[in-house]
């Protein structure tokens, strides 16, 4: 059983709890180690992430809650650090490295919204080829660990997310499975761990977590490695559904996670 969590957002940013009800939350539940992973802020869009003295004060209101929590759970402070983010991370623990937005022009195209920003962005960016789209997401997504100094590579196939019944894209598309496998193989040299993300599934919008389950055997077979994430934005969802993705993972070949300490990375057997 998985009793950690390290993809976790506060009201500092887009999440819905303070740093302290996350924390009494995960000790109510049995969590021997959380990190709080709050969105460094971008120039371009202040609405989801943290300012740039909002994030000084999460760094503070967390570093108080290791001291007052500390004989209690492990707590580290992380950052998810959006690919356009151009802020230091020096101040935290650990990075999540993420794709969010797709650059065209002057232009930052959100792929988290809703399947009809996505279309609309293809219509109007990409000359309708939704799959042009996609590429130039996981391009981007393959160079997010030298962007970003990550750690943790964030919600892989982010753009899966509004993908469900397939309006979107076909997810068997030779030119789909092309460029996602092409950042899986720029990814894999960086040793960062792949995150298995469960937030689109506690939200509803997926039934499964992401990365896809091909993707998990082809980061299996490259000798990669995994870390299990809720993406909290909702203390409820502190390690949702973990006993689930602990079998998929299984089924596409790993035997062993890993876990984040302040000494470094641990592993856990499945």
């Amino acid at each position: 059983m998985i009793k950690a969590d390290f993809h976790i957002h506060t009201r500092y940013c887009d999440g819905q709890d303070w740093p302290e009800e996350i924390v009494i939350a995960a000790i109510d539940k049995g969590l021997h180690t959380i990190g709080f992973s709050g969105h460094s802020p971008t120039s371009f869009d202040t609405s989801y992430a943290m300012s740039v003295e909002g994030a000084r004060q999460y760094r503070a209101d967390i570093a108080a809650l290791m001291q007052k929590y500390g004989k209690y759970i492990h707590i580290l402070c992380g950052v998810e650090q959006d690919y356009y983010s151009e802020q230091p991370t020096d101040d935290y623990d650990y990075v999540i490295g993420s794709v969010h937005y797709i650059q065209v022009g002057d232009v930052y195209v959100t792929v988290d919204e809703s399947a009809a920003t996505l279309c609309a962005a293809a219509e109007q960016y990409f000359a309708g080829d939704i799959y042009a789209l996609l590429a130039a997401y996981y391009q981007l997504v393959g160079d997010v660990v030298h962007k970003t100094g990550a750690d943790i590579i964030g919600h892989f196939d982010l753009v899966s997310k509004f993908n469900e019944d397939g309006q979107l894209f076909d997810a068997q598309d030779a030119r789909y499975i092309h460029a996602a496998s092409s950042a899986v193989q720029a990814l894999l040299p960086s040793g960062s761990l792949f995150e298995v993300n469960t937030g689109a599934v506690f939200r509803g919008y997926c039934s499964s977590p992401y990365p896809a389950e091909w993707i998990l055997r082809k980061i299996n077979q490259g000798g990669g490695n995994i870390i299990f994430c809720g993406d909290v934005h909702d203390k409820a969802a502190l390690c949702y559904d973990f006993a689930s993705a602990v079998q998929i993972a299984k089924v596409c070949g790993f035997t062993q996670a890993s876990l984040l300490t302040s000494a470094g990375r641990s592993s856990i057997r499945l």
